[in-house]
């Protein structure tokens, strides 16, 4: 019956803000152990998260305690900054029990039940190779943490996220942004990701630019031999050395050629210029919801890049 999505995505349609509005509908909810999801609006300094449950005519409290509150918390294996983190955001849960007194009802919610259910469910489940949806939670430096499912939590090291280098996963993704990831493996209960493999391989990406175009890229690197400019997250170009260039500007380039044989892209800087361009949306070239062998590079090319899943 469940449906098991990235926090915040089951929020706000309608069967899930009527279950969550009345007394009724937590009721059901509790006897058939349907997840749902509310606002969580305080963590308190124990560390319960107390939710938004808008129950019409009714008086009623929603708590996740600590120890209900995800995966790991009781034994120490995740820390409570993923509590805290949830504030103001979404949460999944299972309705407990409701506990009913004179001036209204306290329904005890378990957010971990709903991570269960969903390990069992659906992410063990999952095989080396499959596509599936999930949401951006924060950045680092290192890599994309993602909500796979219920607020489970997985990583698309930097390395993986796209074949054009980039600094930072913020010049590729935003928080909160929907995205879809492949499963590279699952050891340990962890689950490990990747996602560069979606972008297309060089010919696809190479098949959007045509000789003799100016077009916009954005620098990635300043090296002693020229400059490496990105024209989509999976193809990159090298432009001649200029002194006044550096990482993350804007750029204007000429395509001067374009060679299959040693995937590479000549380009001649036009301009350079900083601009705050948002992040814009990914452009997969894999649509499906498996995939078992990806080979970037072109049949002509000596150098081999491929994935195997």
């Amino acid at each position: 019956m469940n449906r098991y999505y990235p926090e915040g995505i089951l929020f706000s349609e309608p069967e899930n803000l009527a279950a969550i509005s009345s007394l009724i509908g937590l009721e059901e909810a509790m006897h058939t152990g349907r997840i749902l999801e509310a606002r969580a609006l305080l963590c308190d300094s124990a560390h319960n998260l107390i939710c938004d449950l808008p129950c019409r005519g009714a008086n009623v409290r929603g708590i996740i305690p600590r120890e209900e509150g995800a995966i790991g918390i009781a034994d120490g294996s995740t820390r409570d900054i993923a509590l805290i983190a949830r504030v103001n955001k979404p949460v999944c849960f299972k309705v407990k029990r409701i506990e009913y007194a004179a001036d209204g009802a306290t329904a005890i919610l378990s957010r971990l039940d709903a991570q269960m259910e969903c390990m069992e469910s659906y992410i063990s489940r999952l095989e080396s190779g499959d596509v599936i949806p999930a949401r951006v939670t924060h950045l680092e430096k290192f890599g994309c943490f993602v909500d796979l499912a219920c607020g489970i939590p997985s990583l698309i090291p930097i390395d993986a996220v796209s074949v054009s280098r980039i600094s930072h996963p913020s010049d590729r993704f935003y928080a909160g942004q929907d995205i879809r990831v492949i499963i590279k493996s699952r050891e340990d209960g962890r689950v490990w990701l990747s996602h560069k493999e979606l972008l297309g391989t060089w010919e696809e990406n190479a098949a959007m630019f045509s000789c003799g175009e100016t077009v916009s890229g954005i620098v990635r690197s300043v090296e002693e031999y020229g400059v490496f400019i990105e024209l989509s997250p999976n193809l990159a170009g090298l432009a001649e050395p200029r002194g006044d260039v550096s990482p993350g500007q804007q750029a204007s380039v000429y395509i001067k050629a374009m060679l299959p044989e040693k995937m590479k892209i000549k380009l001649v800087i036009v301009d350079v210029f900083r601009a705050g361009y948002p992040t814009g949306e990914m452009n997969y070239f894999f649509e499906g919801d498996h995939i078992s062998y990806w080979r970037y590079s072109t049949p002509q090319s000596e150098k081999n890049i491929e994935s195997f899943f």
